[in-house]
Order: C-alpha cells, then sequence, then structure tokens
C-alpha cells in the first residue's frame, strides 16, 4: 500500500461537509452496551495461511489451538477463531454471508502505527473512509473475507437527528491520522490490548427483513437505515452490526460447503443469563452468551 494510493481510494467519495449537530445521544462505547460483539468464527481452506495473513496484517496473535481451529486475537482476547474444513469452494461474492469483520483499535495513535506498517509492507487496500463516526481503512483476505480496521471519533462528536446517528462516507484525511504520532517514529507492535471486534457488517438478500429479524430475535435498535442498508446496535452506540443487499439482493441461503462466515458471538455486558443460539434467514449463526 502506498501513501498516495490510501488517499486515490478516497477520491469517489463525497467532500466533506459538515453534518448537522441538531441532536446528541448519550451512547456506549461498544463493549460497554448491553449485548455487544465478541468473536467472529470463519470456515477456511488453509486455516493457517490464513492464521499468518490475519498475523501480518491486522496484528492477531495466536491464542490456542482447538481441533481444526486457530484462535486469534489481541492481548489476551479472542477475536478471530480460523476453522479448516477440507473441500470447501470460494464463496462466490453475490452469496450472503460476511461483508467485513470490523476490527476497533484503542486509539487514533494506534490506527496512525498501522497505517505507517501497512505503507511499509505494501499491504492491499480496497478503500478508506472517514465515516463522521470513526474513521476507516478496508482490505480483502486471501480468501475473500472483508477486513476494516478502524478507529471510533469521541462519541460527543457523533451526530444523531431523529433518532438516527449521522454517518456517510467522506474522504479520509490520513495525514491529520498520521500526525498523532508527532515526532514519535512509528511502531507498530501487532494489534493492541484493548483492540476489539466492533461490529459485523453482513450481506443478506433482503436488508429490511434481515434488520426486522435482529431486532424482533436479538433486541438491536436500528440507527440508521436506507432501503438497501441498515445499521444496528445497542446502548447507543453507532452501530454493531450492518446488513445491506449491495451486491447480493434476493439472495438465499448460502451454501455451507463454501468459504466464509462460521459464526458470529454476541456477549452480554451483564453477567446472568442462559447462552442462546440463533439462525438468521440466510443461515448466520449467532450465538448469545
Amino acid at each position: 500500500m502506498k501513501r498516495r494510493d490510501i488517499l486515490k481510494s478516497a477520491s469517489a467519495a463525497a467532500l466533506c461537509t459538515t453534518l448537522p449537530h441538531t441532536a446528541r445521544a448519550a451512547n456506549s462505547l461498544p463493549m460497554a452496551a448491553p449485548i455487544h460483539v465478541g468473536t467472529v468464527g470463519l470456515r477456511t481452506r488453509d486455516a493457517e495461511s490464513l492464521a499468518r495473513w490475519y498475523a501480518k496484517a491486522v496484528g492477531l496473535r495466536e491464542l490456542r489451538r482447538d481441533g481444526a481451529t486457530i484462535w486469534l486475537g489481541a492481548g489476551e482476547s479472542p477475536l478471530l477463531a480460523l476453522t479448516q474444513v477440507e473441500g470447501l469452494g470460494l464463496a462466490p461474492a453475490q452469496e450472503a454471508g460476511l461483508f467485513h469483520t470490523a476490527f476497533l483499535l484503542p486509539t487514533r495513535r494506534d490506527l496512525a502505527h498501522w497505517i505507517a506498517m501497512a505503507l511499509d509492507r505494501q499491504l492491499p487496500v480496497t478503500r478508506t473512509a472517514d465515516h463522521r463516526v470513526s474513521a476507516a481503512i478496508y482490505l480483502t483476505d486471501p480468501e475473500g473475507n472483508g477486513v476494516e480496521i478502524y478507529v471510533d471519533r469521541p462519541q460527543e462528536d457523533w451526530a444523531w437527528v431523529d433518532g438516527e446517528v449521522q454517518m456517510g462516507t467522506f474522504q479520509l484525511d490520513v495525514d491529520g491520522i498520521m500526525g498523532q504520532l508527532g515526532l514519535l517514529p512509528p511502531n507498530w507492535q501487532g494489534a493492541p490490548v484493548g483492540t476489539t471486534v466492533g461490529h459485523v457488517h453482513l450481506k443478506v438478500g433482503d436488508a429490511p427483513r434481515a434488520a426486522r429479524w435482529w431486532q424482533d430475535e436479538i433486541g438491536f435498535d436500528a440507527v440508521s437505515s436506507r432501503p438497501d442498508a441498515v445499521f444496528l446496535s445497542t446502548g447507543g452506540y453507532h452501530h454493531h452490526f450492518a446488513v445491506n443487499h449491495w451486491i447480493s439482493p434476493g439472495a438465499g441461503r448460502r451454501s455451507q460447503q463454501q468459504t466464509g462466515l462460521g459464526f458470529v458471538e454476541l456477549r452480554r455486558a451483564q453477567s446472568g443469563g442462559l447462552a442462546q443460539a440463533f439462525e438468521d434467514d440466510w443461515g448466520t449463526q449467532i450465538r448469545l452468551v
């Protein structure tokens, strides 16, 4: 990844504008929300190779192995489970499943360190964006799974209008982020302690229908809605989940003989309550623990 490529990848985005700050909400960071994302499981043809990629590109480290599954995380926190399944085919882009797993770094300085590492290693980046609530950089892993590396803006800077958080896609200020380093040299030592899966974005056949499922079955709130995509959360976060049918309109249940999303584990912020298992209309396995 070259620095000019980071800037060029945002050239199709709209020019920066100031969003209205006519409403505010008392938000909670994602892990403090009543229900938040814990870990994501991927079904893979080559767990060893994919684990090396996530170590290099995301900075995750191996925590343990459980049969055919390699668990990766930051510090001692598991974030990603890679399960090797023989005979899988690569899932086509138009199939329902994972759009991206979004890894949330603790600070903008951490993102600056990550960018410096990505420049040094020439990591391919698919796009970048300032979403007004966050700064994000997107990649694709070797088996076609989307990955987002992002950092949140301060919650007091998020704008809410009529119960919806104001987001968008604007040009990312890479120089401003790199300025967080000051005179310090870049020093990426892998995903820092406190890195989490901030949100998961899913491809579905019908976004409004999928959103209703998340609201009715899991208890999420829709915090930003449009005909082709809905963003959902608990506790006032900008989103723990998103569902879209941008490239998968009309898609049905995905095949279990293909790579991609195996499960998403959700966690309750408060202890107590029984573990529950859910499955949406497209075969996504959801565990609530």
